[in-house]
């Protein structure tokens, strides 16, 4: 256990932080799974809506630091690849 006053200090703002950081990962884990339901459901509004939910969702999340900013960058850019497919080369 911590002894020294700035150590407990320290303490305390750990907790507040990870509770925090919890709560907006959780935001981002939870609209992603929105956005792969939207998408499977074939309706390309309410996937196209979902997918810009999530990608705002995980820009704040970089934004606070809950996240890498690639990080984040990454997870929009594969979502955005299942929101609209590239065009078959037919």
């Amino acid at each position: 256990m911590a002894n020294t006053k700035s150590a407990l200090k320290r303490v305390r703002q750990t907790k507040v932080r990870t509770a925090r950081n919890r709560a907006i990962k959780s935001n981002v884990k939870l609209a992603r799974k929105n956005a792969l339901a939207a998408i499977e459901s074939g309706d390309k509004a309410a996937a196209e809506k979902a997918y810009n939910l999530f990608a705002s969702a995980a820009d704040k999340a970089a934004k606070f630091g809950a996240m890498h900013k690639r990080t984040a960058s990454r997870i929009k850019g594969r979502m955005a690849v299942k929101v609209s497919p590239a065009p078959s080369k037919a």
